[in-house]
Formats: structure tokens, C-alpha cells, sequence
């Protein structure tokens, strides 16, 4: 049986509407955020999510984010609190992800929020991201455009190595800028959460909220948000936290020039810049998953700003397996 061929639109005006006619139609469409590739779905439609979490193999109790093109389309969806307004206002469009209770407005279908009543909304920075959504005319469930567990896609050749031939189109407009998930803060009640670290840094969000972000709630029988799966972003190989030096068959995932040697290094960043750093992470592990080294080291990374991201996702991906 010939597999399916998955298209490759160019991030023009021409891909942008194929990209959403696709969508419109019940399609699957990865496309560029400035995080990672995310790979996209009506998030009105059960049946085109249900696609996104068969082409992903992914868990449907693991809720899916909404992507909207405008703050309008937003709070058509969710509940805005005064400090969602606040955070929507300091940081949207951008790498920050809001879960609100769920409006009497909303769309997005009960499969997309894994039977939840809230949701994570999201409006990307990634001006062709949104070029899309606002095509396509409706929220677009979009979660990274891998197969579940596996290291996040940062070009659309990432994308294609987990996913061609289970979606339909992917558009490639080259690297993602930031390189990590969007952070995910829910606003709930009165205690602003920080459920997952990630391109907007904390700090920043405090500064806003002008209170602390308290952590995720204890674990539940299913998570709030995408990403809080202990094994998560996972390569073939093992991983090895804070290594000051190398093993003998390991490959090195360095920070600022630690490793030397004869085995696989990439330096996520040799002046050590935590937003270089974050921004080359997922490439970083898929180059050294493929040199068919049994373990991946990976050298200390500083926890503050963008560190806190980029060390949860480390975490996880260092998980054991399940």
C-alpha cells in the first residue's frame, strides 16, 4: 500500500491558504511558531483532533493548546481574569500559554481539552503562524509536530522525520527562533500557576503579576496542560544530567565549551547564552541521537531565566522510559 505523501508548502500567501483550506477541510497541518513546530487541527472538530493524537500517537487524556490569531478570538474562548488581561496585554502575541476557565463561547471541542473545563490558549509571535489561524478562521489545536515522547521538532525537516506521511501538509519556513515550548501559566482561581518553564521566563511573569508563581498541583489522574509527563521529549538514546566530562561512548550535549574529545559534542551555546542555548536545544539532541551514541551527556546548565526551561526539558527527557 503507497503511503500517503506529505505536502511541503513554502510560508507564503500561496501556503498560508492551502495550509488553512487543509484545516478547514478536517486536515493535518504542521506549521512554523516561534517555539517549535506545532502540528495543527480544527479545535472545533473532534474528528480532525482525533487525527492530531493518532498521527502523534499521543495520550488523549494530555490536553492540546488553542491557537488563536487575535486576543479577540481569545476571549471568545476563555475567561479573562484582570491577570490574564495583564499577561495577555505584557506578552501575547508571544511564547506564553494561558489556561482560563472554559467560556460559554468556546469552540473548542471537549476531545481538544481532554474533557476538561478550561483550556490553554496560546497567540504565537510567529506573524505566519498567525497568518494561518486567521485563514483557517477558527481555533487551531496545535501541539509539537512529533511523535509523542519524542524530541520537539525545530524545522520542518524535524517534522518530517517523525510525521511523514501521517499528515497531510507541513510548512517550512526554516528554523524556530526561541527553540522551546511556550511557558504555560493557569490562572484559575486566585493563585497564578506556573504549570511548564519555557520561552518567556518567570521572572518576567512575575514582574507583571507582582506576586510569585506558585507550582503545578499535586499529580492528578490526568494533566492540566501539555508537557507535564514525567518522559517527555525523549531521544532514542539515554541521557545523562550535568556531566562534567565524557563517558566512553557517549556524545556530548555541551554549554559554554566544557567538552573535548574525539566523541560527538554540539555546544548548545560555546559563549554560554541561555537564549542560544534554548533555541538550538531539540536540534541539539537530534543531531546526537543520530550519531548512534548509546547515551547522551549533557554538560551543567545554569538554572535562572531561560535555564529553567531548558533544564525541565532535560529532566524529561532523562526520565525513565515508560
Amino acid at each position: 500500500m503507497t503511503q500517503p505523501t506529505t505536502l511541503r508548502l513554502a510560508a507564503d500567501a500561496a501556503g498560508a491558504a492551502r495550509a488553512a483550506e487543509i484545516l478547514r477541510a478536517g486536515g493535518l497541518v504542521a506549521f512554523p511558531t516561534e517555539t517549535v513546530y506545532g502540528l495543527g487541527a480544527d479545535a472545533a472538530n473532534p474528528r480532525a483532533v482525533t487525527g492530531i493524537y493518532e498521527a502523534k500517537g499521543r495520550p488523549r487524556f494530555n490536553p492540546l493548546i488553542a491557537h488563536v490569531a487575535s486576543v479577540e478570538q481569545a476571549r471568545r474562548e476563555g475567561v479573562f481574569s484582570r491577570q490574564a488581561e495583564q499577561l495577555a496585554e505584557a506578552f501575547w502575541p508571544g511564547p506564553l500559554t494561558l489556561v482560563l476557565p472554559l467560556a460559554a463561547t468556546s469552540s473548542v471541542c471537549d476531545l481538544a481539552r481532554a474533557g476538561l473545563p478550561s483550556l490553554g490558549l496560546r497567540l504565537p509571535a510567529q506573524s505566519f503562524a498567525r497568518d494561518i489561524i486567521a485563514a483557517a478562521g477558527r481555533p487551531i489545536a496545535a501541539p509539537s509536530a512529533n511523535r509523542s515522547g519524542h524530541v520537539s521538532p525545530a524545522n520542518a525537516d524535524h517534522v518530517l522525520a517523525d510525521l511523514a506521511g501521517r499528515i497531510d501538509a507541513v510548512v517550512d519556513d526554516g528554523a524556530c527562533a526561541v527553540g522551546v515550548e511556550s511557558t504555560i501559566v493557569a490562572l484559575l482561581d486566585e493563585t497564578p500557576r506556573l504549570l511548564r518553564p519555557g520561552g518567556l521566563a518567570r521572572e518576567k511573569i512575575e514582574a507583571i503579576l507582582g506576586v510569585a508563581l506558585a507550582g503545578a498541583p499535586s499529580q492528578q489522574n490526568r494533566p492540566m496542560a501539555p508537557g507535564l509527563l514525567a518522559s517527555h521529549y525523549a531521544p532514542a538514546a539515554g541521557v545523562r544530567l550535568n556531566a562534567e566530562t565524557l563517558q566512553p561512548g557517549e556524545a556530548g550535549l555541551d554549554f559554554g565549551g566544557r567538552f573535548s574529545g574525539p566523541a560527538p559534542i554540539f555546544d548548545l551555546s560555546p559563549s554560554g547564552d541561555l537564549a542560544e542555548a534554548a533555541a538550538n536545544l531539540f536540534s541539539g539532541l537530534r543531531t546526537l541521537d543520530a550519531s548512534g551514541a548509546r547515551r547522551i551527556a549533557v554538560a551543567p546548565i545554569p538554572g535562572s531565566g531561560l535555564g529553567e526551561a531548558i533544564n525541565d526539558r532535560l529532566a524529561r527527557a532523562a526520565a525513565p522510559r515508560p
